[in-house]
């Protein structure tokens, strides 16, 4: 399995920005005017919606208000932000199938999208009914342990799990959420055992890992680095193939014995399918020209996330292989979405 592209480097992701990524018609290129497009009749000539698949203040929502404040101001039209939490992300992902193609809707989609359907039956088809534009940010997940386990290292988690098998709980958000699948991977490739405890959020879970009633979490490193400052939790790994700029003295599971070992949380823009070239182009171009400008960059670091960036094509390979690294793992540790 070749690396993701969500490890490509900043400067990689601005060269490919700044040569006009997508197959842009002529006229349609970063080069010329959002405003004259839009003043000639041409898109957008109204306000966009932006499907958000989680309540707001999260983490998703956060990388999408930033996203779309910046593209409206590109556009010269307003992203309107629709949170459509719950469901396993199923409700906004539907909502986005069945809307128009007309570029007037798009959706944040996540790792959930990907994981999704190996998992559950759904009303829509993961890739016929959506059009990729483009691979906008990912972020790591980290382990986190309560101090009464006594362990500060996935090697000794390890150990410890090879020794008492099946007595360590681990705590998530959800099955197949991707905290869940971020521990059921490590347990695949260290051949470990370890208790699943389903929580309804991320929060719930982090609660009951402060107060020992679980031993493991793994989660967004947000909510959980400040109890590690404060030595509440221990921070074990990050789960990104690289060391994080916010968090340098953390390592990775990947260096930590795994070296293939790689799970992050991705956010990606995805339009209804049949979306008109020429619609792709400027969603794509306007997306990419946020994502690499000095504020938008500035304020997702502060939130631990890196700016991606891909072109339609390159998201559609993605997704592709996203779908079927998580469907082989779901399908070799028997998880379910009612476990």
């Amino acid at each position: 399995m070749r690396k993701h592209r969500i490890n490509r480097s900043r400067r990689a992701f601005l060269r490919c920005a700044a040569g006009g990524l997508g197959a842009a018609s002529a006229g349609m290129g970063l080069g010329i005017g959002f405003e004259a497009r839009a003043e000639a009749g041409g898109f957008p000539n109204a306000p966009i919606r932006m499907i958000i698949p989680y309540p707001p203040g999260g983490a998703g929502d956060i990388v999408g208000r930033l996203l779309g404040v910046k593209m409206g101001s590109i556009l010269n039209q307003s992203v309107v932000i629709d949170n459509r939490g719950g469901g396993a992300q199923v409700i906004a992902t539907e909502l986005t199938a069945h809307a128009p193609p007309d570029g007037y809707t798009v959706f944040l989609a996540s790792t959930t999208h990907s994981i999704n359907p190996a998992l559950r039956k759904l009303p829509y088809d993961t890739f016929k009914d959506f059009t990729p534009i483009t691979l906008t940010a990912s972020s790591p997940l980290v382990f986190v342990a309560h101090p009464s386990l006594g362990v500060s290292t996935i090697q000794q988690l390890v150990a410890k799990a090879k020794a008492e098998p099946g007595k360590i709980n681990y705590g998530s958000s959800g099955p197949g959420t991707g905290g869940h699948l971020s521990v059921e991977l490590l347990k695949s490739m260290a051949g470990i055992d370890m208790m699943h405890i389903p929580y309804k959020g991320a929060a719930p879970a982090l609660t009951d890992l402060l107060a020992g009633r679980v031993q493991i979490v793994c989660t967004s490193p947000l909510p959980a680095m400040p109890h590690v400052t404060e030595g509440r939790l221990r921070a074990l790994a990050l789960t990104s193939l690289k060391r994080s700029a916010l968090w340098p003295d953390l390592p990775t599971v990947a260096e930590s014995g795994y070296p293939t070992y790689q799970s992050t949380l991705w956010y990606a823009l995805l339009g209804p399918a049949h979306l008109a070239p020429d619609v792709v182009t400027t969603l794509h171009d306007s997306a990419v020209r946020a994502l690499r400008s000095p504020d938008v960059l500035e304020q997702l670091r502060k939130q631990g996330v890196e700016v991606i960036g891909d072109t339609p094509a390159e998201l559609d390979a993605f997704l592709h292989e996203e779908v079927d690294r998580w469907t082989r793992l779901i399908k070799t540790a028997h998880i379910t979405a009612t476990e």
